[in-house]
Formats: C-alpha cells, sequence, structure tokens
C-alpha cells in the first residue's frame, strides 16, 4: 500500500504532497524534511529504493524535481518505481512545461492514478479524461 506521494526539489523543498495514511500536520513537517534529506544525498549509482523506518521509499529524479512514493514492506518497489514513471509521462503529456503553477491539475492526476493508496488507472488517456473534458467545459 502507498502511504504518500511527495514532489520535492534538490533544495529540499516539497512542492507537492498527498498521503494516503493520516499523519498530523506537525509529524509531516518532520517526516518529509527526514524522507528528502535521506533520499537528496544518496548518489546516482545507488539503489532507488531504501529502507526507512516502519516502510520502504521509492524514488526517481527528473531533472531538478524527486518524486518520493512512501509503501508498505509488502508492495512491490519496481511496480511503485514504474507507476512515478508513468506519472511522469502523464504529466508530460498533459502540461508543456510549468507544473507547480497548476498544481490542482496534478492533484487530479495524482487522484485518478491512486485512491486510498492503491493503483487504480494506468492507462494515460483515461487518466486525463477527467481533465479533458474540464478543459472542454473551461473552453466552451
Amino acid at each position: 500500500m502507498i502511504k504518500f506521494v511527495l514532489m520535492v526539489n534538490r533544495q529540499g523543498q516539497t512542492r507537492l504532497s498527498r498521503y494516503y495514511q493520516p499523519v498530523e500536520l506537525s509529524r509531516r513537517a518532520a517526516l518529509e524534511a527526514d524522507v528528502v534529506r535521506c533520499c537528496l544525498t544518496r548518489k546516482k549509482d545507488q539503489c532507488s529504493f531504501v529502507e526507512y523506518k516502519d516502510f520502504k521509499l521509492v524514488y526517481r529524479q527528473y531533472a531538478a524535481l524527486y518524486i518520493v512514493v512512501g509503501v508498505t514492506d509488502t508492495e512491490n518497489e519496481l511496480s511503485i518505481y514504474e507507476l512515478v514513471h508513468n506519472f511522469v509521462e502523464v504529466l508530460d503529456k498533459y502540461f508543456s512545461r510549468v507544473i507547480m503553477f497548476n498544481l490542482d491539475r496534478v492533484h487530479i492526476i495524482l487522484d485518478e492514478m491512486i485512491q486510498n493508496g492503491h493503483i487504480v488507472e494506468t492507462n494515460k488517456s483515461r487518466i486525463l479524461a477527467p481533465l479533458t473534458a474540464l478543459d472542454k467545459m473551461a473552453d466552451g
């Protein structure tokens, strides 16, 4: 099961966070800082799967952006690794360049892919269907 998804820049600033299990707001900042420090300090030739406390971290770097997913010990790391890549491909398909000004759309994409900590959709056109409908309504 997926516990959380973070999008973080190289400076360690969280750009997007989505939690699928309740975490207190006061604890989130400390958790995110620790997770980011753990992933950003790793070298490029090291594995993208990290044992962290009572769960695992799966992360990928795309230019200056890191996407970190916290999962339970029973989750398949390679499937999450590919999910991250699929998520980035969907973002790339929908946005031309600037993602950070459209975080509401990124949340919609993430919600179409993951619900209650489980992967529910990986088909790019199905993921983008609600956004396409919203865009048509806004234009019409």
